[in-house]
């Protein structure tokens, strides 16, 4: 996974360093992205708020039900189509061919855009729930892989796939995802699975990379925050990005939305790294994608 350094300029905020990750199909993707789960009241504001800050990278998914509103915000905040990177997902509802081929036309109608710069298989069939699910999975990414070869989305991905669905998936795959969207935060880092897609090429992404907010309260996390002048929040962050992950910050807060970006960098010494790494586990949503039953 390779990064490279670009300057963007926007409106009423001044200019930034952005970095970026190159993912496996040459393909750039901001190292930081604005991410909208549980985000439909006041979506519209929200990501307004973004755009102004400065976020390039969007994430939603077709199951968050706002798809439609980041649309509007989109086309109302007068930022050119093309500076954008806009991320969608397929719901567990979708799995099949003409599933894939339904969301993908309703998202793009809902965003308001002609194409998508990446789209993920939100949830993978597990064993738990279907004694064919490599099938159902290779079906799925052929679906995507085809969507992609079709030009309307630049880049596909997973997310939440774990070793035994990425196995089987890169069985039959044509295409190598190009991302695998986890949870991933300080004391659960799902270093297995990370280690895994690196291997292959797979860009990580993380998704509640705060803990949804559950570890801002922790001791162990608030100490080392406290010694490099930061908040617990900004810590997570550099934490995944560190640990040469996307991160995907979600705040409905304005001035949480702009610090979750443009904080100063710094490097956190390795002895403390290996202490985020190690925290007591404190922030997992209990999502296990082998064992949910949606």
């Amino acid at each position: 996974m390779l990064f490279r350094w670009r300057n963007f300029g926007f409106q009423n905020h001044q200019k930034i360093i952005m970095k970026k990750v190159i993912l496996n199909n040459g393909n750039e993707i901001p190292e930081i992205g604005f991410g909208t789960w549980q985000t439909t009241d006041g979506v519209q504001k929200t990501l307004k708020a973004a755009l102004d800050a400065g976020y390039t990278h969007i994430d939603t998914a077709d199951i968050y039900g706002n798809e439609a509103e980041i649309g509007d915000a989109i086309a109302e905040s007068g930022v050119e189509r093309k500076n954008l990177f806009i991320t969608t997902k397929v719901w567990n509802n979708n799995r099949s061919a003409s599933g894939v081929r339904q969301s993908l036309e309703q998202s793009l109608e809902k965003l308001q855009t002609d194409y998508l710069d990446l789209l993920l298989i939100h949830w993978p069939a597990n064993v738990k729930q279907f004694d064919n699910w490599k099938e159902i999975n290779a079906e799925t990414w052929k679906a995507l892989q085809d969507a992609y070869k079709s030009g309307r989305v630049k880049a596909i991905g997973v997310s939440n796939f774990m070793l035994p669905q990425l196995k089987a998936l890169l069985e039959t795959a044509e295409i190598v995802p190009a991302v695998n969207q986890i949870e991933f935060h300080p004391g659960y880092t799902q270093q297995e699975v990370v280690n895994f897609c690196k291997d292959e090429g797979i860009a990580i992404e993380a998704w509640s990379p705060i803990g949804s907010g559950r570890l801002l309260k922790d001791e162990e996390l608030n100490r080392i925050a406290e010694k490099y002048q930061v908040s617990p929040a900004i810590l997570c962050i550099q934490f995944c990005l560190q640990s040469g992950v996307i991160v995907l910050p979600k705040s409905e807060n304005p001035e949480n939305i702009k610090n979750n970006l443009h904080f100063e960098r710094f490097t956190i010494s390795e002895s403390d790294m290996k202490a985020l790494k190690n925290l007591k586990e404190t922030g997992f949503s209990g999502l296990n994608p082998e064992e949910v039953d949606f």
